[in-house]
Order: C-alpha cells, then structure tokens, then sequence
C-alpha cells in the first residue's frame, strides 16, 4: 500500500524546465533530516538526496521550457507531476502533493498546503526535484555560456537580467514569460 509524495521545483525562473519528483519512502530506515528544500543548504540537499535515493522508490518527470509556453506554467507543472508518477517502478495507491492543486494523476490525490514542510513524502519529493533541477541547470550553464544558469538557475536575479539584455532569451528560456518577451522584443 505505498503512498508517494510529489512536489515541484522551478515554477518560477525565467529559464529551464519545472522539474517533479514522486518519492514512495520506505516504512522504517527513511533518512533522517528531510524537510522543505528551500529550508536547507545546498550539501544538506545533495546528502539527503542520495539518502533519498538509496532507500526509496523515485520517479522524476520533466516539462521544458517549450511546453511551459505551450501549455502554461500550471499546466506543465501537472505535467511534470504525470510523468513523475508514471516514472516510478510501482505504482501508488494515493499521491501527496505540495500545495493547494492537485493534478489528475491516476489515483487518489491529496493536496496539502506546506506539505513539503510536513509530510516527510512530500519533503523528500521536494529535495529530489531541486537536486535534479539544479543539476540540469548546471550542465544547461556549460551549453549556454554567458548567461550564469549554475549560479541562479535561471530565476530572475540581477545577473540573470543583465545578460538577457546582453545576449537575448536562448533555447532554454521560457518566451512565454513576460522579461523574456521583454528582451526578445528589445532592440539590440
């Protein structure tokens, strides 16, 4: 009777994807620690991370920057949370998911506001999907030079804005969000 835990990173930068993990922890032996990823440091996410992954079932699932601007960011984060689900190794009974709306997944879902604060599925969801988020990023950064995405991980800080009106949206940025469309429409 396995229960999973979902939850998201990367709703809001202006580049990359959103990113969903779907964590089913074991009954006993789960890691010790496990709380909102925005509430840890950086190697207190990578530590539990492999914690995370040495004892529990983990699925992860994608939606890129195109289908950001297809769909919408809501609808992509759903998406992302479908195909984290489908990408475990067994499916659950019921899904826990951080914050206030809940996808059609399949199964039974709860939504829970400050879930990944809480529930310790959802926390380790959460440390999951940043992890892998911040990882993609980083090798995104060595793609696309020149625009720091290891550093802000295309959130929309001062050094991220300065080189979108240096050198313009690239691939991986979401033109669907209004300082992209702004720097694309700027003259150069």
């Amino acid at each position: 009777m396995a229960i999973c835990g979902i939850d998201e990173a990367g709703r809001g930068p202006w580049a990359g994807p959103v990113t969903a993990a779907a964590v089913i922890l074991p009954a006993k032996g789960r890691p010790k620690g496990l709380a909102d990823s925005k509430l840890l440091t950086e190697d207190a996410r990578a530590q539990l991370a492999t914690a995370i992954r040495a004892c529990a079932h983990v699925g992860l699932g994608w939606a890129s920057a195109e289908e950001i601007d297809a769909l919408n960011i809501r609808a992509a984060t759903h998406l992302a949370m479908q195909r984290a689900l489908a990408a475990l190794p067994e499916a659950p009974v019921a899904a826990l998911i951080d914050g206030n709306d809940a996808p059609a997944l399949g199964c039974p879902v709860e939504a829970i506001i400050d879930g990944d604060a809480h529930v310790a599925c959802i926390s380790a969801a959460s440390i999951i999907a940043k992890v892998a988020r911040d990882a993609l990023m980083a090798e995104l950064c060595a793609a696309h030079p020149g625009y720091g995405f290891a550093q802000h991980k295309g959130y929309g800080t001062p050094q991220h804005q300065a080189a979108l009106a240096r050198l313009g949206p690239c691939a991986i940025h979401r033109m669907s969000f209004k300082p992209v469309r702004a720097a694309l429409a700027a003259p150069s």
